[in-house]
């Protein structure tokens, strides 16, 4: 019998995809389809004074152009703009819903034609007027103009008088930029309208049925009027957990002109459906002599939209993983004329641990101490601001492990001590952290008679491996070879999920393929119990297992009932089955996953051109479903944090209030060439406490601290400490 669950294994999905088979939102066709396209606000706040679409309507092909003023009827109360990941705080945009403009590149109306192209150049013959009104697009200039965001724990201690009397202190300011999702799928959303009305949408997006209850709001639909589906997404992160303008204005299309539409924004576009929030940061730590900390104080300023108050843990983090008993923390956003943050890969951790581990680093060289040691010596077992034991935690193995493999034994403390040649050679480190969420979801197993079984659930797949998973923990609890096993998701008629985020997807929707399959398992068994001289007679449920196509007894593999004869003596084609988690309520442990990484930088001397040429980093994250795609997400999250940490930046010209590199060729992420030697250690970590499979996320931890790492290498590289993301040879020759 085959043990998929910690086996390597290729992606169930990777020949469709390879192939082009794989269908993703803008590409499924429908008769009569009409092509829409965006004109959007060219100010950054006030209202519209005129629309004028004549010019736009006179050009062959064009159908209608949608304005706030024409649009179909819309629902008029915030909760019906409410979805599962908003704010709990604030009102949700309304897309053409009034003369209203909060932000630059805001969609003012929607040109509808026979094709795209139309519609592209009909766009830009609608003139539209404006009345502006004065903007901030600028953090710094709300510094003094805030609100507290109210994510920040409570304080230990008393944090002012303990800095203030340690014997080593270090107190700085670290800025994080906007940073902007670029997935390489376009978001767009295909609405096909059959006969009766009702609607298909497929749409680029993370939570199918959170779409599906957000279209239901605002249109005033029943649920049975509108199905949602995706069956594959191009990356999202983050950037599809909320439903996004596009497939509200595709529906409105789809309704006006009672035939299917489809929407696909442009990448310029793209720019105004979320970032992550800009910060900066200030963090004060005080130690003894001996490297113990003292104190801890993290203060963030974090931007928000006027309408939305959005906010993340970018605080807790401090406290909690390091040894202290004095902290304090205040979080405190500013309200820009922007659109709404939205969660971006490990959002909060990735820019609280910048901060904390470039602090850490800048403690260690006033400490005169190994920058790994001061992390050991202030190492805890507990959650500190809960005083919580873990379910598990093996940091420590993670340090070791990766300073091994690193070589870190080699460094030589001092600045600018190392080099390979013209280039100088830097070493840094850091901590990383995160969640082990889990989240209630459904699954349903049909196991056939012929021996193949269908799973489904009505997740996503954002390109993180979930169709493969769900295959593997299926053909494991089934006992059946893991071809024999088909997966359906991203569809919102399926079992209900969350949306997928958090990194709570892989232990979600894996307990509920294992609560089914044990439903699938306590049938069979009555089944086979019913057989004439049934050799698993009196067997218990927990007793047996399935395993190669048979109900098999665990304490003696010769009572064993194959799986087609017990269906067949009970007249069954099929036994479905679908039951969702019940994860337990743990209010005594703590859940999270850890990291060590570990950076090599190499800095042309004359040039300042900076090279990430090592890393490695150590996860620790419980049970690893499955190494292959596990580890392709581990290595993502480094690529991810090379790009945070000398690359992204969102540019904008506070004059109009908009981003100017809403592009590739100006929003520079990593390429081939920015990559070179990358190694992922999973660290052996069993946890028996969390869930039954022993299972945490991995899908954030991979960056979180990887920017800090590289940060920390540039410093040891150059003797220069910058503190501004992304780390770019000018400010190397400040």
């Amino acid at each position: 019998m085959a043990n998929y669950i910690g086996t390597a294994t290729s992606r169930v999905d990777g020949h469709a995809k390879v192939t082009g088979a794989a269908k993703y939102a803008g590409e499924f066709g429908a008769p009569n389809l009409a092509y829409g396209n965006l004109v959007t606000s060219t100010i950054a706040k006030g209202r519209i004074v005129s629309i004028d679409i004549s010019d736009a309507m006179a050009i062959p092909g064009v159908i209608a152009v949608l304005t706030h003023k024409n649009r179909p009827p819309m629902a008029t109360a915030d909760r019906a703009y409410k979805d599962d990941t908003a704010p709990e705080s604030g009102s949700p945009y309304r897309p053409l819903y009034d003369d209203k403009v909060m932000f630059s590149g805001q969609p003012v109306a929607v040109v509808l034609a026979e094709d795209w192209e139309t519609a592209h150049f009909a766009a830009t013959r609608v003139r539209v007027g404006y009345e502006a009104e004065a903007h901030v697009t600028d953090l710094t200039a709300k510094r003094d103009d805030t609100q507290p965001a109210g994510t920040e724990p409570k304080p230990r201690g008393k944090a002012e008088k303990a800095f203030a009397a340690a014997a080593v202190r270090h107190e700085a300011d670290y800025i994080v930029p906007v940073e902007h999702h670029n997935p390489m799928e376009l978001f767009a959303s295909t609405v096909i309208r059959d006969a009766d009305g009702k609607l298909t949408v497929y749409d680029k997006t993370q939570g199918v049925q959170n779409v599906q209850r957000y279209l239901c709001g605002v249109f005033r639909m029943k649920p049975d009027e509108v199905r949602v589906m995706s069956p594959y997404a191009g990356g999202a992160f983050g950037s599809g957990l909320r439903p996004q303008h596009q497939v509200a204005l595709a529906v409105m299309a789809a309704r006006a002109l009672q035939r299917s539409v489809r929407l696909v924004l442009t990448r310029q576009q793209m720019v105004t459906l979320g970032y992550r929030p800009g910060t900066t940061q200030r963090v004060a730590l005080g130690a003894r002599a001996n490297g113990a900390l003292d104190a801890i104080k993290h203060d963030v300023l974090a931007m928000t939209s006027q309408y939305e108050d959005f906010a993340r843990n970018d605080t807790g983090w401090s406290g909690a993983l390091y040894k202290c008993d004095n902290t304090k923390y205040s979080h405190q956003l500013a309200k820009l004329d922007l659109a709404t943050p939205c969660d971006m890969r490990a959002p909060g951790a990735a820019t609280g641990m910048a901060a904390l581990e470039c602090a850490m680093d800048e403690l260690a060289v006033a400490l005169k101490m190994d920058p790994l040691e001061l992390r050991l010596r202030n190492y805890s077992d507990l959650q500190q601001d809960e005083g919580l034991p873990y379910t598990s935690k093996e940091l420590r193995e993670c340090y070791r492990q990766a300073a091994a493999a690193f070589g870190w034994e080699k460094r030589n403390p001092e600045p600018r001590s190392m080099r390979d040649g013209s280039e100088l050679v830097g070493w840094g480190m850091a901590t990383g952290v995160w969640e082990a969420l889990q989240e209630k979801t459904a699954a349903r197993i049909v196991l056939s008679a012929n021996g193949h079984a269908e799973v489904s659930c009505a997740t996503a797949d954002i390109g993180t491996g979930t169709y493969t998973i769900m295959a593997q923990v299926a053909a494991d609890l089934l006992g059946l070879p893991i071809d024999n096993v088909s997966v359906k998701l991203g569809d919102s008629s399926l079992p209900s999920s969350p949306v997928e985020g958090g990194s709570w997807m892989a232990a979600s929707v894996s307990h509920a393929i294992k609560n089914a399959a044990d439903a699938v398992r306590k049938e069979l068994l009555a089944l086979a119990k019913k057989m004439p001289d049934s050799p698993l007679k009196g067997v218990k449920l927990d007793d047996v297992l399935l395993a190669d196509g048979k109900i098999v007894s665990k304490l003696d593999a010769s009572r064993a009932v194959a799986i087609a004869d017990a269906m067949r003596h009970g007249k069954l084609d099929r036994i479905e089955q679908e039951k969702s988690t019940n994860f337990k309520q743990d209010d005594k442990h703590a859940r999270n996953a850890h990291s060590a990484v570990f950076a090599e930088v190499k800095i042309d001397e004359q040039l300042d051109v900076i090279r990430v040429t090592r890393l490695v980093t150590a996860v620790a994250a419980g049970r690893i479903l499955n190494p292959k795609t596990a580890g392709s997400q581990i290595m993502g999250g480094m690529v991810w944090g090379i790009g945070m940490a000398l690359h992204e930046e969102s540019q904008f010209d506070h004059r109009f209030g908009r981003i100017m590199n809403s592009n590739f060729a100006e929003y520079h992420v990593p390429v081939n060439a920015d990559v070179h030697d990358v190694k992922v250690i999973f660290v052996e970590e069993k946890d028996e406490l969390i869930n039954p499979l022993g299972i945490k996320g991995v899908g954030e931890i991979g960056l979180v601290s990887v920017a800090s790492a590289i940060a920390n290498a540039v410093y040891h590289a150059t003797g220069k400490r910058v503190r501004d993301f992304p780390i770019t040879l000018d400010k190397l020759r400040r």
